[in-house]
């Protein structure tokens, strides 16, 4: 049995309308801030596709205002489930935007889990949106990772983990300095662009964007964007796979 949902959301951008179109209607845009890999054909009625671990998902694009809306659905389930996203682009005073997004579609069985994992990962997809304009504008990612880990109930101890690969202790709030520690990657200093506990924390270096959320049915998940050539993927992916493992073992 399919399930109608609703998630809405808003954000102040500082960034220009033509930069956000950009971020969220072209495939190097969405790279840089979603999840997977995104390629957009830019018109309405044109192709969506946005390809995660293996899988692509096709959809279509229903509406194409230039810095204005942008709106796709996913092609139809075959048990009737699907979503879509509705964003509208309000340009403001200083070169600053109003972002909204509407996103709605049918979910299934498992569709109380898949909600709640949505109405927190939204918003915060919308925050990582506004560290990517903020820390990274003009620029797109090398180089994306998603890596789901354990599924781990116990908040706390997930918080704790995200503190300690961070080199935080107390509570975690926007601008706070950290030091990204992962055996086998480079240290790395930067600051943390948003946060809400005990759920995710968005972080940037100056050369990535990283964001770790316990999301959907307690999967820890880590996710990097990388802003410069010659990230070695294998050796990234492996060392967060360890650090994933290590942690909640």
């Amino acid at each position: 049995m399919r399930h109608e949902f609703e998630v809405r959301d808003e954000i102040a951008l500082d960034a220009t309308p033509e930069q956000v179109w950009e971020a969220i209607s072209t495939g190097p845009g969405i790279d840089s801030w979603f999840m997977g890999r995104n390629e957009v054909e830019p018109r309405e009625g044109g192709t969506a596709t946005h390809t995660m671990m293996g899988y692509t998902q096709t959809s279509t694009v229903t509406a194409w205002e230039p810095s204005k809306r942008f709106a796709y659905q996913s092609a139809e389930n075959p048990d009737g489930t699907f979503m879509a996203f509705d964003y509208l682009i309000e340009g403001r005073a200083g070169a600053s935007t109003v972002l909204r997004l509407v996103h709605s579609g049918f979910l299934g069985d498992d569709w109380e889990a898949q909600y709640d994992a949505l109405k927190k990962g939204d918003p915060q997809y919308m925050r990582k949106l506004a560290a990517y304009l903020k820390y990274f504008p003009g620029r797109h990612s090398t180089f994306n990772t998603l890596l789901p880990g354990p599924q781990v109930p116990d908040q706390e101890r997930v918080w704790e983990a995200f503190k300690g690969v961070l080199g935080l202790t107390g509570t975690i709030a926007a601008g706070d300095r950290v030091r990204l520690t992962v055996p086998g990657l480079p240290e790395a200093e930067g600051v943390v662009a948003s946060t809400d506990y005990p759920s995710i924390p968005s972080v940037c270096t100056d050369d990535a964007l990283y964001m770790f959320m316990h999301g959907y049915r307690d999967t820890v998940v880590v996710e990097q964007h990388s802003f410069i050539p010659g990230v070695d993927a294998e050796a990234t992916d492996n060392a967060w796979k360890s650090w994933l493992a290590t942690a909640f073992a």
